[in-house]
């Protein structure tokens, strides 16, 4: 079977259950959730709606949701753990409860119309109870009516059957889970004794969300009880086809294939680096296509990380010129079917920290292969001058026979935390305005902002105001007011209003004036209370010192602002190419209610 006719056939047959079929969330939840950088599980978008909000499309869901777990980052390279990986769900929102979501996950695995697993290789387990809630009992019950033998039963702890909050906070609640035996000979008759052996491979997490974990650590009673399944894709997907390897489905397979084309080395001979090499490239390419840029910060820096851990695998195979852009092209064919890929900025992303990462690594690595003992001081230096993440040091020197004790481990930590610490503080104390640090990028980023939100006042509607924003060294992100979905015919004319004024190389200048002054001059702020007696505005444009001539004759921003910004917009061009900046809409999504959000880049 084929991962196309096992998506289709789990659509088809939740569909003829009164399901609504669900287009997969983005990867990165919306920024204004800060427990979690990646979606980690199906159910993690409909949180609102597990809490008892009302899904438009009714109570009955299902979908196949991209997911990354960063916890599995270091187990990859086995034959069954993934960085990324979709998750097959089903949902109640309220509606039907336990007695219904344990007969269709039976039906759907061993009816011969939809996968047809022997019954008799299956196998479940259920929660055992302790001190927040009590044995499963009802899952339990309705396992026996199904004709399970009370051996083929396991009840185990809350570390096994027990799922959620994806976050501190949240739905949550006990599961059941069904195995299948993947292994030669017989099949072992008792479960409970046999549960953790490794040829007992998890294909369906049925989780009963009764229960909401607060604050304070408490389990409260849900008054919407719901259901939430989970079938690991790749998974499934091996157990149907009888392979015990899920780097050999065809997920996997054209990707191993390219790999093996590029290095001259074979998968079998090579298999951890090929496993870690195609899982890391595969989850940085769907998490850029989603907005996760690569950089030194939250998900960006799992993303970088990820790239540059699949660098050093591949040149450990022998693969020293760029590699990232044939692998990528390969993950778009795998899955051209079933997502949409934003696939040259998506390239041009992994070639920028290709080409980024290559010119330290070299002499990064030589560094660390002279170092007889390594030292938290050396691994921070690494880090900082050379960019290599204190994983692929610690990989590299273990793998070359030096272990690094937790003492140098501690001392790094301690380094990192002190550079964290003053850099937040420098920022705090310096900046305002959305802006995470005070760096080149980030000032040429902040002035960029304002020209998108004169463009989009100018474009879209005059009473478009800031709601918020983000300035990274990668990019901008701006929330404002705005009740519809921009057309991509209305976010080319925002790129080509913003590319203009960088083009013209407008002045941009400071004055500092009371708030009267600076609203009768009609500047944008919010007057209230906030402000002093003397407030900074800053003007794009208007002046006589533009070295091209500024067509409108007035300013085409002017923003109470706490800096810092560029001189002249065409500051925001690449360094060598004066007015030649790429200003680019990556990505325009809802925020809330009534707000929008861009995602910006300068290329």
């Amino acid at each position: 079977m084929t991962s196309t006719e096992l998506r289709q056939k789990f659509y088809s047959f939740f569909e003829g259950r009164g399901h609504k079929v669900l287009p997969s969330a983005s990867l990165v939840p919306d920024e204004t959730d800060p427990s979690v950088l990646f979606n980690t599980a199906g159910m993690q978008p409909l949180v609102p709606y597990l809490m008892g909000k009302e899904h438009p499309q009714g109570k009955r869901l299902a979908s196949a949701q991209k997911c990354i777990r960063t916890d599995d980052i270091d187990e990859v390279g086995d034959k069954v753990h993934h960085t990324f990986f979709e998750m097959l769900g089903n949902w109640s929102l309220g509606d039907y409860f336990k007695s219904e979501s344990i007969d269709w996950s039976w039906e759907f695995l061993t009816h011969e119309e939809w996968l047809g697993f022997d019954k008799s290789k299956l196998a479940v387990s259920v929660f055992e109870g302790d001190d927040d809630a009590p044995f499963d009992q009802e899952a339990y019950d309705k396992w026996l009516s199904l004709g399970i033998n009370t051996i083929k039963i396991a009840k185990l702890p809350k570390k096994n059957n027990w799922w959620g909050p994806a976050g501190a906070t949240g739905p949550c609640g006990p599961d059941t889970e069904i195995f299948y035996w993947t292994g030669a000979g017989e099949v072992p008759t008792n479960f409970q004794e046999t549960c953790d052996y490794p040829s007992w491979v998890e294909v369906w997490n049925n989780v009963f969300m009764q229960y909401n974990k607060t604050i304070d650590g408490k389990f409260d009673l849900l008054e919407q009880k719901n259901v939430d399944t989970g079938m690991g894709f790749e998974r499934t997907l091996a157990v149907i086809n009888g392979l015990d390897d899920n780097y050999e489905t065809d997920l996997f397979k054209p990707i191993i294939e390219k790999i093996e084309e590029i290095s001259g080395k074979k998968y079998k001979d090579n298999q951890h680096e090929f496993r870690i090499i195609s899982d890391h490239l595969k989850a940085a390419t769907f998490a850029i296509g989603d907005g996760a840029i690569p950089s030194n910060k939250g998900a960006g820096y799992i993303v970088r990380r990820l790239i540059r851990r699949a660098i050093v695998k591949a040149k450990e195979i022998g693969i020293e010129a760029n590699f990232t852009d044939p692998v990528a092209r390969k993950i778009f064919e795998i899955y051209k079917d079933s997502y949409e890929f934003r696939e040259e900025s998506t390239l041009s992303e992994l070639e920028k920290e290709e080409n980024k990462f290559r010119k330290t690594l070299k002499e990064g690595l030589r560094l660390l292969e002279q170092k007889t003992a390594i030292s938290g001081q050396d691994l921070f230096d690494l880090y900082q001058s050379y960019g290599l993440p204190v994983e692929i040091s610690t990989e590299e020197a273990k793998r070359s026979g030096r272990e690094i004790n937790n003492e140098a481990m501690e001392q790094y930590s301690n380094l990192l935390k002190k550079h964290q610490d003053l850099s937040r503080t420098a920022s705090a104390g310096m900046f305002k305005g959305g802006l995470v640090e005070a760096g080149e990028m980030t000032t040429r980023y902040h002035t960029a902002t304002h020209l998108l939100l004169a463009a989009l006042r100018q474009l879209i509607s005059p009473d478009i105001y800031q709601k918020g924003s983000n300035i990274i060294a990668e990019r901008l992100r701006l929330d404002f007011n705005y009740q519809e979905k921009l057309t991509p015919e209305q976010i080319k004319s925002l790129e080509d209003l913003v590319n203009e004024k960088i083009a013209e190389d407008l002045p941009v200048t400071m004055a500092e004036m009371s708030v009267k002054e600076a609203k009768d001059s009609g500047a944008m702020g919010i007057f209230d209370s906030k402000y002093g007696d003397k407030v900074k505005v800053y003007t794009i444009g208007g002046g006589a010192h533009s070295t091209r001539s500024d067509r409108s004759g007035s300013a085409f921003s002017r923003e109470i602002c706490g800096g810092p910004h560029v001189t002249h917009t065409g500051e925001l061009g690449p360094k060598g190419a004066p007015f030649g900046g790429h200003f680019k809409i990556t990505k325009e999504e809802s925020s809330s209610a009534g707000v929008r959000r861009i995602k910006a880049v300068l290329e």
